[in-house]
């Protein structure tokens, strides 16, 4: 049977302890590899978001430019 739904009890124990980001990529990777595409675009966003962010609060990137960029970067649909 397909399970088009992850179990959320399954990624949440994931999460729990020490590893835990390990453990949830493992997840995903073994047992819903079709929501890889969608994992992948959602990391990437935020991890450039917080670069941006970080640039701005530490003074080395514009701040309206910072916000603009932000904006324009919003999160991926789920599947």
């Amino acid at each position: 049977m397909l399970r088009l739904v992850p179990d959320g009890r399954r990624l949440a124990r994931a999460t729990q302890v020490r590893g835990a980001f390990r453990r949830f990529k493992n997840e995903l990777y073994e047992e819903y590899p079709y929501l890889l595409p969608a994992w992948h675009a959602f990391r990437d966003v935020r991890a450039r978001r917080r670069a941006v962010e970080w640039l701005v609060d530490n003074s080395l990137a514009d701040e309206e430019a910072g916000e603009r960029f932000v904006a324009e970067r919003r999160d991926p649909d789920l599947p």
